[in-house]
């Protein structure tokens, strides 16, 4: 299936038309809003540049003239064509095509090697941003824009409700973090999927349709359509909630930094924590985990900072020791210790 594009004009007559001056102004001040979060109140100096991740949605060809208008000069694109079906590249040079037109510099990324077998919507995203922010920092920019929007973050969180995801998972799309040293900002999370077709639509945008978001096999399109079906449930205060949700999280995130500074002292030393919140110690017996695994080398078996480590705890709590991620963890009256568990016997 061949992607759905948008009525003319084509990205080759297109001449462009500034969007409207409110949503020009809009955006400007949710850029900056974003960006201030991300570096604690500054502002990017005026000469650094922009970058966006433009694939050819109406969504991101809207952010594109938006951000073009609000800081003409400073703005570059990509689009990363992950060539797993026919048009992409089509795709990527109508946005090029769209950037000559309004001035903006473009580049079309691909990815080193195929992207193939299980997961491969992860791994896809995984080569995506990697190729988008050494891109970003090679180009000088100090932040790299996603068009992620309010509808966005409402199917996400619908998504990680039905999965049962603790506070770090319902807090969804943040609206900024960091990757290497370029800042990920997604400044259109206040804005609706609907608003953002009309803004590329005014300022004469091409854009494609991708048939992928009609396919009934992928969590988010049951969940739009869930969404489109149950007008009682607002996308934007669903979005709202993600927001705070998300200032819960950074708050319990910063008291589990500040524990682990002031109570880690390294690999089977007493870490004292039994007497925390709950989910304070999940927090930081995964991050004692892991710091163990990365001072031995362990690689198997796999464990992250979202690893299931309810029973451990629960073993913990009973005054029990347990193994888990290839690491001992044993109680102690001082504060747990953590060291590399022994082999197992062969039978």
């Amino acid at each position: 299936m061949s992607p759905r594009r948008a009525p003319p004009p084509s990205a080759s007559e297109m001449t462009p038309v500034p969007p409207p001056d409110a949503a020009v102004a809009r955006f400007r001040d949710d850029l900056a809003r974003v960006t201030a979060a991300a570096f604690d109140g500054a502002t990017t100096p005026a000469q650094v540049r922009i970058a966006l991740a433009v694939s050819g949605g109406a969504d991101s060809m809207a952010m594109l003239a938006l951000a073009a208008a609000a800081h003409p000069g400073r703005v570059v694109a990509a689009t990363f064509d992950h060539r797993l079906r026919a048009g992409s590249s089509d795709e990527a040079a109508m946005v090029a095509r769209a950037g000559a037109a309004l001035a903006v510099p473009h580049r079309t990324l691909a990815p080193i090697d195929a992207i193939a077998g299980s997961s491969i919507q992860m791994r896809a995203r995984v080569a995506r941003y990697a190729a988008l922010v050494d891109w970003a920092a090679a180009e000088g920019a100090a932040v790299l824009l996603t068009a992620h929007h309010g509808d966005d973050q409402a199917e996400t969180l619908l998504m990680r409700l039905n999965r049962g995801a603790g506070l770090s998972g319902l807090a969804a799309i943040r609206p900024w973090r960091f990757d290497g040293g370029v800042a990920v900002l997604r400044p259109l999370l206040g804005w609706r999927r609907a608003q953002l077709r009309e803004v590329a639509q005014a300022a004469q945008m091409p854009f494609v349709d991708d048939p992928s978001n009609d396919d009934p096999r992928h969590d988010r399109t049951r969940m739009r359509a869930l969404l489109a079906a149950a007008p009682a449930l607002d996308p934007v205060r669903l979005a709202a909630s993600a927001a705070w949700l998300a200032e819960a999280e950074a708050v319990l995130a910063r008291l589990a930094e500040r524990l682990w500074k002031e109570r880690w002292r390294g690999p089977d030393r007493p870490f004292a924590v039994a007497q925390e919140e709950r989910e304070l110690r999940r927090r930081l017996v995964r991050r004692a985990i892991i710091a163990v695994r990365e001072s031995a080398a362990i690689v198997l078996p796999a464990f992250d900072d979202s690893t299931n480590v309810e029973p451990l705890l629960d073993a913990l709590e009973a005054g029990r020791g347990a193994v888990q991620g290839g690491v001992k963890v044993s109680p102690a009256p001082a504060g747990w210790r953590f060291s590399v568990a022994p082999p197992r016997r062969s039978v």
